[in-house]
């Protein structure tokens, strides 16, 4: 299995790139192709599209019995599928990208027929960081030349700051900001970066002390909550339906908590 576990990384590696170098030929003039999948501004470019594609032909390449779900283009199921299944968010921080600001990547995971994460690749072309994990063996920051083990957050540090999101839906948002404040108790600040991937990356080298948020879908949080895993963090996943089931429905995603932090800090998300 651990030698099986450094492949599938391996291809998490290749296929996030190949998404990353998509975001990396980003111009203004080339986001004149936009649309918008809701009044709120969840919006998604020629760029998710291309990315995507890109993630999906590195995977496709290496592992063609694999099948793969993804924010775009759904579920691909080869006709005799090896049980692993990939879960692909081709540009995590749509937003950011249209606007160039620089926290938004292309996240790569792979699980197993139960469904236990195996490799997760967080790669962020504007910042120049690769995050990725492999269960067993650690998680680790490639940037500028360097590797870097990550080992989570300084336990008890002073000024702690929270990481966390906002749901485009409208009543999902007002419910979240009145249960702000009490979120924010015993923390110094918050941050709203505009990606999922990221935030959870983020706790993962130390850099928030934990990071919470309603409504996530799986493809937002599956590589960035195993790397925060394998730095030794306390991670909560939601329970949600498999897209292999057609799930999760809008109810049941905005219901529920994806969370990461340290242990101490775990009685601090709602259940």
């Amino acid at each position: 299995m651990s030698q099986d576990v450094k492949e599938l990384l391996e291809v998490a590696k290749a296929a996030a790139a190949a998404g990353a170098a998509v975001l990396s030929t980003r111009q203004d003039s080339a986001l004149a192709d936009i649309s918008n999948r809701s009044a709120a501004g969840d919006w998604v470019t020629a760029f998710d599209v291309a990315a995507e594609k890109a993630v999906r032909d590195a995977i496709r390449s290496a592992r063609p019995q694999d099948t793969i779900t993804g924010e775009e283009q759904g579920t691909t199921r080869p006709e005799d599928p090896s049980g692993l299944r990939w879960s692909i968010d081709p540009l995590d921080g749509t937003t950011n990208f249209i606007r160039n600001i620089v926290y938004y990547a292309t996240s790569v995971a792979v699980a197993d027929a139960d469904g236990v994460w195996l490799a997760g690749v967080v790669n962020a072309p504007a910042l120049g960081r690769v995050y990725y994990a492999s269960r067993g063996h650690g998680a680790w920051l490639e940037h500028n030349g360097s590797r870097t083990q990550l080992t989570g957050p300084v336990i008890g540090r002073q000024g702690q700051i929270l990481a966390t999101g906002f749901s485009y839906d409208p009543a999902t948002r007002e419910d979240q900001a009145s249960l702000l404040g009490g979120l924010m108790e015993g923390f110094a600040d918050i941050r709203r970066l505009g990606s999922a991937a990221l935030d959870l990356c983020l706790v993962a080298d130390g850099t928030h002390d934990a990071f919470g948020e309603r409504g996530l879908n799986e493809h937002d949080f599956s590589a960035g909550a195993l790397i925060a895993e394998e730095a030794g963090c306390w991670v909560r996943r939601p329970r949600l339906t498999s897209p292999l089931d057609g799930g999760p429905s809008d109810e049941e995603r905005l219901a529920a908590w994806t969370c990461a932090g340290t242990l101490e800090l775990s009685g601090k998300f709602p259940l």
